[in-house]
C-alpha cells in the first residue's frame, strides 16, 4: 500500500500546490476589487465569468487533453493560469478582470481533469476508496491553506497575485518529473441534461441550488466580512470556519443520509443552512463580526455539504454503468447555477449591503425546501431499493468533481434499481 501511494505522491503534490494557490486567489479577487471600489455588480459578474469559464473547460478540456496529451495540456494550462493572476494585478479593469477569471476557469477545469484521469490510471478497485479520501484531505488542506496566505500581504499590493502565480508554476514541476506513465486519452461522455432531470428532479435541480447558492458564498465571502467589520486576517478566518465546517460534516451528514431517505436529509440541511445564513446577515448587519466565525461555521457544516447529498441521491436513482454521465450532467448543473448565483446575488446588495446576498441564498434554499416536499409527495421512499453509497465530495471551487476518483465508479459497484 505504501508502494501504491508513493507512486501518487507527485500528483498529490500538484493538487495541493495549485489549490493553494487558486484557493488564495478566489478570496484575494473579491477584496482587491473591493478595495479598488469595484460595485457589487461588477464583482458578481466578475465572480460569474469565473465559473462560465469552469463551465466551458469542463465541455472544451477533454478534446484539448485528447489532442495533445496529458502533460503537453498540464504545461499549456498551469502556464496560462499563472499569467492570469499578474494580468489582474496589472490591470485593474472590470472587462479584463472577467476575461482572465474566466480564463483562470477554464484553465483549472483542465488541470484537474487531467490529475485526477491520471490518478485514476492507476487506480485499482482495492485502492480507489483510499485514494479518493487522501485526495479529499488534501483538497481540504489546500483551500484552507490558501485562505490563510492571505495574512502574508495586503491585496491591495502585487505580492499576493505573484505568490499566486508562482505557486501556480510551481505545480507544474512535480508533474512535470513524475515517472508515472501518461494516462489513456479521456473518454468523451455522453450527456442527456433531460434524462438526467428525470431520472432524479430533486438531485438535478438540488446541483443547480447549490451552485447557485455557494458561489456568491466563494466570490463575495471575503467582502461581506471586511464590511461586517473583520480585518483581512478575520476574513481569512471566516472563510476557513466555514471550510472546516463543511469538510467535519461531510462523513456524519452523509452517513445519516444513508439510513433514511436522502431527500428528506436535504430538507433538514436546507433549513440548517438558511439558519445560517439568516444568523450571517444579521451578525454582519448588526455589528457583531466575531460572531462570524461560528455563524460561518454552521453555514459550511450545511450547505458546503448539499452538493454530496444530492448527488448521492441523484445516483440512487442510476444503475452503476451510468454513473459517469449523471455525474457529468449534475456537474454542468452545478456549474450553470454558479455562473450566474453571483450577479444575481449582487442585484439584492442595495438592501442590506453584502448581506443581502445570505438572504438572497437563504430565499433560494427554502424555494428548493418547497419543491423537495412536492416532490416526496409524487413519490414515496422505497427503503427495499438498494441505494448507492454517499460518497463526499471536495469542496473545491477550482475544479470539477473527481468523477474518475469516486469509489463508487468502479466494476464492482452495486447496481440501483432505475
Amino acid at each position: 500500500m505504501h508502494r501504491t501511494f508513493g507512486s501518487f505522491v507527485s500528483l498529490y503534490l500538484s493538487t495541493a500546490i495549485l489549490l493553494i494557490g487558486n484557493g488564495l486567489l478566489g478570496s484575494l479577487v473579491p477584496l482587491r476589487a473591493d478595495a479598488d471600489h469595484l460595485s457589487a455588480t461588477t464583482l458578481g459578474l466578475i465572480g460569474g465569468s469565473y465559473f462560465a469559464g469552469f463551465l466551458a473547460g469542463c465541455v472544451l478540456c477533454p478534446r484539448v487533453v485528447r489532442r495533445a496529451g496529458h502533460i503537453r495540456s498540464f504545461g499549456a494550462f498551469a502556464a496560462a493560469a499563472s499569467s492570469a493572476p499578474l494580468v489582474l494585478a496589472l490591470f485593474v479593469e472590470p472587462l479584463t478582470w472577467c476575461i482572465f477569471r474566466a480564463l483562470t476557469g477554464f484553465c483549472f477545469a483542465g488541470l484537474y481533469m487531467v490529475i485526477e484521469s491520471w490518478i485514476n490510471e492507476k487506480a485499482t478497485n482495492e485502492t480507489r476508496g483510499s485514494l479518493f479520501s487522501v485526495y479529499l484531505i488534501v483538497n481540504f488542506i489546500g483551500i484552507v491553506l490558501g485562505q490563510l496566505l492571505l495574512n502574508v500581504a495586503s491585496p491591495e499590493g502585487f505580492a499576493l497575485f505573484a505568490v499566486v502565480s508562482i505557486l501556480t508554476s510551481a505545480a507544474l514541476i512535480p508533474v512535470s518529473l513524475t515517472r508515472s506513465v501518461q494516462p489513456a486519452p479521456i473518454q468523451t461522455v455522453n450527456i442527456d441534461i433531460m434524462a438526467v432531470y428525470r431520472l432524479s428532479p430533486v438531485g438535478f435541480i438540488g446541483c443547480f441550488v447549490v451552485g447557485l447558492t455557494n458561489s456568491p458564498f466563494w466570490t463575495m465571502g471575503p467582502v461581506f466580512a471586511t464590511h461586517a467589520g473583520l480585518d483581512i486576517a478575520g476574513a481569512s478566518y471566516f472563510m476557513t470556519s466555514a471550510i472546516l465546517g463543511g469538510a467535519l460534516a461531510q462523513w456524519p451528514v452523509g452517513r445519516m443520509s444513508d439510513r433514511m431517505d436522502r431527500r428528506r436529509v436535504i430538507i433538514g440541511i436546507c433549513v440548517a443552512a438558511g439558519l445560517g445564513e439568516i444568523l450571517l446577515m444579521l451578525t454582519g448587519s448588526l455589528g457583531h463580526p466575531w460572531l462570524l466565525l461560528p455563524a460561518g461555521f454552521l453555514f459550511g457544516c450545511s450547505a458546503l455539504t448539499l452538493y454530496s447529498l444530492c448527488v448521492a441521491h441523484a445516483n440512487d436513482n442510476a444503475g452503476a454503468r451510468e454513473f459517469v454521465s449523471v455525474s457529468s450532467a449534475l456537474l454542468l448543473a452545478y456549474a450553470g447555477g454558479a455562473m450566474v448565483g453571483p450577479i444575481a446575488a449582487s442585484l439584492v446588495t442595495p438592501l442590506l449591503g453584502f448581506s443581502a446576498i445570505f438572504l438572497f441564498m437563504a430565499a433560494v434554499h427554502g424555494i428548493f425546501i418547497l419543491f423537495v416536499f412536492y416532490r416526496i409527495t409524487r413519490k414515496e421512499f422505497e427503503p427495499a431499493e438498494p441505494k448507492a453509497d454517499f460518497v463526499a465530495i471536495a469542496i473545491s471551487r477550482t475544479g470539477p468533481d473527481p468523477v474518475e476518483l469516486d469509489p463508487r465508479n468502479a466494476p464492482s459497484a452495486n447496481t440501483a434499481a432505475d
